[in-house]
């Protein structure tokens, strides 16, 4: 996937291992998913409000995650030092929700299907309630009184985003189903406001399923892949993503052997919240220029996110030039020779494309281009690995083991 392009739209399939299944168990069929970024201009130049809006939303994310885990847990999350900003510049900026993964999955009785973001850096799921009213306007609409698997909770929730909105509601159980897998008692916010940055226009999934930990769940409920696992619906405990332009899929149960090559090189979660890992080390021109940094693994962020002063020192020491003028935390690089940067988790490296590394010209005609890897204070040290890096290998989030392994593509 070139972030150069307006829009692309892949498969998603989502399929069990083949093993024999355990009653419950089913096989799982093909679901289409869309990728769309909106990260370019008509001129192939880069949208640097929409950029700038991406970073505003990724900060609030995982501010969101640091404050739930606290509430959740009654102590501070190891990588929460305050480098996340509660109100600062980029603040004011809406929330760019439209570059993401979406696909569908159904809920209730009768089921009902509803497209979702999926998201592996967050951990609740949210749909457009009856209630919503024009702020929903363009979605589908999800009402819990018409489901008789339907459970009212009695509780509210407040997931807040970039700017200070918030998408509110009430929790409901209900049954939620992906591709056949069914979490029968899986908890659902039915929300009752949605703020402007989620009309259909730009957000085009009605909702979000987020997959990370219980930990981070503003719920505190668990998340639905985690659900399947405990209520023994899949067979083996992992779920599998090929965020590619060709060929994309998501598989639970398992990973798909037809999509990647050789076996998987897999790093422990080091905190269980996010899908959070070790970076071995991170090297550029063949050169180890960082080593020891922590990340987590986000299907729902499109860039990489590094902290400020790692993002400095690599991208100096690989000749490119910050850009203060177009952004804080932005680098550029001669267009026609970005240069080869690699991220290495147990004991791999694993390359990021220079054609995803590359986001496009600063402006229409410019012989400078600028880099997917942006410097932004997020934790001591935390970076968020997104697209520009997950687009090239074929990335398995093992529930069973907490662990995420890694191999090359097909």
């Amino acid at each position: 996937m070139r972030l150069t392009l307006a829009t692309s739209i892949v498969a998603l399939a989502v399929l069990a291992a083949a093993v024999p299944q355990p009653a419950g168990q089913r096989i799982g069929i093909a679901i289409p998913i869309t990728k769309r970024s909106s990260l370019v201009n008509a001129d192939k130049g880069v949208n640097f409000d929409a950029l700038k809006s991406h970073v505003a939303a990724v900060k609030a994310k995982i501010r969101r995650g640091f404050t739930n885990y606290e509430k959740n847990t009654g102590r501070k999350h190891p990588s929460d030092v305050g480098g996340v900003e509660r109100r600062g510049a980029g603040d004011h900026l809406t929330d760019d929700q439209s570059i993401l993964w979406y696909g569908s999955i159904s809920v209730g009785t009768p089921a009902k299907s509803f497209t979702v973001d999926f998201d592996t850096g967050s951990s609740d799921l949210f749909l457009p309630g009856s209630g919503c009213g024009s702020s929903c306007s363009g979605h589908t609409i999800w009402d819990p009184s018409s489901s008789s698997t339907s459970q009212d909770l009695g509780q509210s929730f407040f997931l807040t985003y970039a700017g200070g909105s918030t998408v509110s509601g009430e929790q409901h159980t209900d049954t939620v189903s992906i591709a056949g897998f069914s979490a029968t008692t899986q908890t659902v916010g039915a929300a009752n406001t949605y703020p402007p940055a989620f009309q259909s226009y730009q957000f085009p999934a009605d909702g979000l399923m987020g997959m990370a930990f219980q930990s981070i769940s503003g719920y505190n409920a668990s998340p639905v892949l985690q659900t399947l696992v405990s209520e023994g619906r899949v067979s083996d405990p992992v779920f599998s993503f090929k965020l590619s332009s060709s060929g994309a899929e998501l598989y639970i149960g398992g990973s798909n052997p037809a999509l990647y090559t050789g076996g998987f090189t897999y790093t422990p979660v080091t905190w269980q919240g996010y899908w959070e890992v070790n970076i071995d080390n991170v090297k550029g021109n063949g050169k180890t220029i960082l080593t020891n940094v922590d990340a987590i693994i986000d299907t729902g962020t499109t860039l990489i996110f590094g902290i400020s002063s790692d993002v400095s020192t690599l991208s100096s020491t690989l000749g490119g030039k910050a850009a203060p003028s177009v952004g804080q935390g932005l680098y550029t690089f001669p267009c026609s020779s970005f240069p080869s940067i690699s991220l290495t988790f147990g004991g791999k490296s694993f390359p990021i494309a220079a054609s995803a590394l590359n986001l496009g010209p600063v402006s229409s005609g410019s012989s400078d281009c600028l880099s997917g890897l942006v410097g932004v204070d997020l934790g001591n040290p935390f970076w968020v690995v997104g697209d520009v890096f997950l687009q090239g290998v074929y990335t398995a989030f093992d529930v069973g083991n907490t662990r995420v392994g890694f191999a090359e593509l097909v």
